[in-house]
């Protein structure tokens, strides 16, 4: 019988379809190492999402060619529906934005954005969506109240059982606090999204929506025992994605992370822009963005995907799109259907990018032409990161990525100059909740898949194919 291999940890993805372990070991000896991936189908809809888990670790411990123990489990979940919430502020261009910009950085799906006082159709819209939590903003710092506060009143009067996270105005925090617990609604008070004109605070928020999704995910149907096999945190995947393009940020200064997926396609930056453009942003940006391309995926909403792909760039790839989706499987396995996703793939990877970096206009006024940014800035960007399943697998990820940075883009706020890395182990999620309490394992594992290491206070790219 062979010997039993000791991982310090694994980390479990439980995705929507598939989970995905992943083993780590080396804590101890200061020389942390992958030591390998299983996968299974994910069985929530069985009701139990411990038998996939199971099955991931027996397909792990066949990958590894011998049993398996572990010190701790740790997991990332976009499976149970993820976490749906409904974002409430004064005024969309300031703390409705901000306070999407925080629900979006954590992981969340936000389902409703609202600026103003709540209409009734807004009511009946939260009701009908029926939130795993709602998060109530509004007003700068000792401005104007009335709005949150009436806020309060009407969602306290909601027949919801959502927890309510309220991130406005400090003058009438306790007020605001005081109408909706009265309620028998759970409410948490942190730092307020918008504090200041041009300042963003988002960061208390994120930390708070991570937390109610602990608690959600453990209660969710077919979660319920995974506390069983999980001893440590779990987070939302997009909320550890997030989590290791921060951590990275520490370590490597501006970058961007793209990852493509089978219904979304998620764009994620760090980086604090140029001064230079900063002076022209009429709006704050967050240092940590994320957008979600939820029609971007190349499974589940392949067709809308194709859709976007010109014809003569279909046919210079030599694919028939309207032919090849017609048995279209979740993971290509013929010649003409690589073909088909590196085409997809491309078409998602731009358009995302498109949406997500940010713009200058020139307007025209009666005093003459006066410039403004809007969005993202992106030019500092140096370092531009693949993952997801086909960037992490498809050959020339690398040369998907450069097309879909538009560098000659003379309105669009691009990167100019980048170099590009893939997360060839596909565990970027997985390492960012490793870095909750890991940290500097987590960086050291990430250069690893990234085939990178720090060299001089910057990366040194020990891709061959970069």
């Amino acid at each position: 019988m062979k010997q039993t291999l000791i991982a310090d940890v694994l980390v479990a993805e439980i995705g929507s379809t598939t989970t995905v372990v992943n083993a780590f070991t080396g804590f101890e000896a200061g020389d942390p190492r992958f030591l390998g991936q299983g996968v299974a189908p994910t069985t929530v809809p069985d009701g139990d999402v411990t038998l996939g888990l199971a099955q991931a670790v027996k397909d792990l411990e066949s990958v590894l060619g011998a049993p398996l123990t572990w010190r701790r489990m740790l997991a990332t979940s976009s499976a149970a529906g993820g976490l749906r919430m409904t974002v409430h502020g004064l005024a969309y261009d300031m703390t409705a934005r901000a306070a999407r910009e925080a629900a979006l950085g954590a992981g969340a799906i936000v389902k409703l954005v609202t600026s103003g006082e709540l209409t009734a159709q807004n009511l009946q819209e939260i009701a009908a969506i029926n939130p795993n939590i709602i998060l109530l903003a509004g007003g700068v710092d000792y401005g104007e109240r009335a709005t949150a506060v009436t806020n309060a009143a009407k969602i306290a009067a909601l027949p919801l059982t959502a927890p309510v996270i309220y991130a406005g105005n400090i003058a009438c925090r306790q007020e605001v606090e005081e109408i909706i617990a009265a309620s028998g609604k759970r409410v948490m008070v942190v730092d307020n999204v918008y504090p200041r004109i041009d300042e963003l605070r988002i960061e208390p928020t994120r930390a708070a929506i991570q937390g109610v999704f602990e608690e959600h995910i453990v209660q969710a149907p077919g979660m319920e025992r995974i506390r069983e096999m999980v001893q440590g945190s779990i987070m939302p995947t997009p909320g550890a994605v997030m989590k290791a393009a921060e951590a990275l940020y520490t370590e490597i200064g501006d970058l961007l992370v793209v990852d493509v997926g089978g219904a979304t396609t998620d764009v994620h930056s760090v980086t604090q822009g140029s001064e230079e453009l900063a002076r022209l942003l009429i709006n704050p940006e967050p240092l940590a963005k994320r957008t979600v391309e939820g029609d971007l995926g190349v499974y589940v909403n392949v067709r809308q995907v194709a859709a976007l792909v010109k014809p003569h760039e279909a046919a210079q790839a030599d694919v028939d799109l309207a032919k090849v989706l017609l048995t279209w499987p979740p993971i290509p396995t013929t010649p003409l259907q690589y073909r088909a996703l590196q085409l997809l793939t491309r078409q998602a990877v731009e358009t995302a990018l498109q949406r997500h970096v940010g713009r200058i206009k020139h307007l025209y006024g009666p005093f003459g032409k006066s410039t403004i940014a809007q969005g993202k800035d992106l030019t500092a960007v140096r370092w531009v990161i693949g993952t997801g399943g086909p960037l992490t697998k498809l050959a020339g990820a690398e040369a998907i990525l450069k097309a879909g940075l538009r560098v000659t883009a003379q309105q669009e706020m691009y990167p100019k100059m980048v170099r590009v890395l893939i997360d060839r182990d596909y565990n970027l999620a997985v390492l960012g909740v490793l870095s909750r309490e890991y940290k500097g394992e987590a960086l050291r594992l990430m250069k690893q898949s990234l085939r990178a290491e720090v060299q001089n206070g910057g990366f040194d790219d020990k891709s061959k194919e970069a």
